[in-house]
């Protein structure tokens, strides 16, 4: 059983979300980002036990927050993640910061 928070995505040139950036949340402390796949992420919050949400960057007080819960959904086509299903920006993840800058 793991809990895990997600601070940034990766897409491709068509502006999907390829890669998630994911940290291990510890006893007292956070890891560094670990770039996992779209298949490695759902792979890991199907894990029954296993557990994730988003890792939001708060400009004005220059520190994380805590954000949604994240789940697996399965989508017309394939599975995805996505936090609360309520219509808004958040949804699916394409809110969190765009680590594209940096390499896969």
């Amino acid at each position: 059983m793991a809990v895990y928070r997600i601070s940034g995505v990766w897409k491709n040139s068509e502006n999907v979300i390829t890669n998630y950036a994911f940290h291990t949340v510890r006893v007292d402390s956070l890891s560094r980002a670990t770039n996992k796949t779209k298949q490695q992420a759902i792979a890991l919050l199907e894990t029954p036990g296993n557990t994730a949400t988003t890792l939001l960057w708060n400009y004005n007080s220059a520190s994380w927050n805590i954000g949604e819960i994240v789940q697996v959904v399965n989508g017309p086509n394939e599975k995805y993640l996505r936090s609360n299903p309520d219509n808004k920006l958040t949804d699916n993840l394409q809110h969190l910061i765009d680590f594209d800058w940096i390499a896969v």
